[in-house]
């Protein structure tokens, strides 16, 4: 078998139930937390205070994330752990650096807030293999339905834990849209003008990975595929800590807060669209870097030769992990809710495309789609 770092239950156990932690509270989601068998897990920790916050809303919700701050100012706890997808890892993050205070919602806005160390450690446990929120410097938080970042060093967990017994047990859905946005993160931080060196070496060894154990992992999950999976979007997450996202995220989020598609569905949408574009149009390429190099690393990943055929990749990678790209078949009318899609694109990532990108053009691909 492959030699993937991964921790085992009975590492994160001792961890946990070291006597410095007095208090723990564990954010966690509820359904995952028992197909995950985080539940079965935490009934034989012994030896601390722990409190249990299950959250509400299917994507991070600044009005849930006041109420994790209160619960974690009332309980004060020494450790929190953050045991579940992208959602439970960007609620812990923030929360536990972030003062409550007035107008926090507008300084998120504004990106004008203030981080600040906290005492206590936070460990991340993620129970999908997708986002690599673990070692990311960033979280997501929604304020009315619109998407903005909270970055920082500080945002990062003090230390995680990859454990694939807990990733196992996640729905063939969770388990599609987490693992296409690994894939996702990975091709887009090849192509972002913020990549270098190492990102793209992140970028490259998780794609080597996911691209070879995703659909066995859908398929028929076992320790070697669920190990690999979980390293591949470690190492995407680290992958994007450097360089950051791109359009294809960026467009993902209103998919997300106006029409309930998972994360990685969403990015799902548009990444082959996205990609066609920057490659047809490489002479406008704003990077320092030479792109066409970034996409014959593509081609090779993906045994393409040439754009068409990369698309096709993406397209039958999509198809066989039965993440819809039909907009009607979805539920969505593209020309009625193109202007709510606009006004809500994340701006803040659309900027790291190598090719510059404005609202016609993104409305202009989504049409004709």
């Amino acid at each position: 078998m492959n030699n993937f770092s991964i921790s085992t239950k009975k590492e994160l156990k001792k961890f946990i139930e070291n006597k410095i932690f007095k208090k723990i509270l564990i954010l966690a989601g509820k359904r995952s937390f028992h197909l995950s068998g985080l539940k079965s897990f935490f009934s034989e920790v012994k030896n601390n205070e722990m409190k249990f916050y299950f959250k509400e809303k299917p994507f991070p919700d600044y009005e849930e994330l006041m109420l994790i701050i209160n619960e974690i100012n009332r309980f004060s706890p020494d450790l929190i752990i953050a045991a579940g997808g992208g959602s439970v890892l960007d609620y812990a993050k923030i929360a536990n650096v972030i003062n409550q205070e007035r107008n926090l919602s507008e300084k998120i806005i504004l990106n004008t807030y203030k981080l600040k160390n906290s005492n206590r450690k936070l460990i991340a446990i993620p129970t999908t293999a997708g986002s690599g929120a673990e070692v990311t410097a960033n979280a997501v938080i929604y304020i009315n339905n619109v998407k903005y970042s909270v970055e920082g060093q500080l945002i990062k967990p003090d230390d995680f834990f990859l454990i694939p017994d807990f990733i196992k047990g996640a729905s063939n859905k969770i388990k599609s849209s987490a693992g296409f946005d690994a894939i996702s993160q990975s091709i887009e931080s090849l192509v972002s003008l913020k990549s270098n060196d190492d990102s793209v070496k992140y970028a490259t060894r998780s794609l080597e990975i996911s691209l070879k154990y995703f659909l066995n992992f859908l398929s028929n999950p076992n320790l070697e595929n669920t190990s690999a999976m979980a390293f591949a979007a470690n190492l995407s997450g680290r992958a994007i800590s450097i360089s950051k996202t791109t359009a294809p995220h960026a467009v993902s989020y209103p998919f997300t807060s106006l029409f309930n598609i998972s994360h990685g569905h969403a990015v799902s949408l548009t990444l082959d669209k996205f990609m066609m574009f920057n490659y047809k149009n490489l002479k406008k390429n704003k990077s320092n870097f030479d792109l066409k190099k970034r996409y014959e690393i593509l081609f090779n990943l993906s045994k393409s030769n040439n754009i068409e055929e990369f698309k096709f990749f993406l397209n039958n990678l999509q198809k066989k992990a039965q993440l819809e790209n039909n907009f009607t078949n979805l539920g969505i009318n593209i020309n009625n809710s193109i202007d709510r899609i606009l006004n809500d694109v994340n701006e803040q990532r659309l900027s790291n495309n190598p090719i510059q990108i404005d609202k016609q053009i993104i409305k202009k691909i989504l049409i004709e789609s």
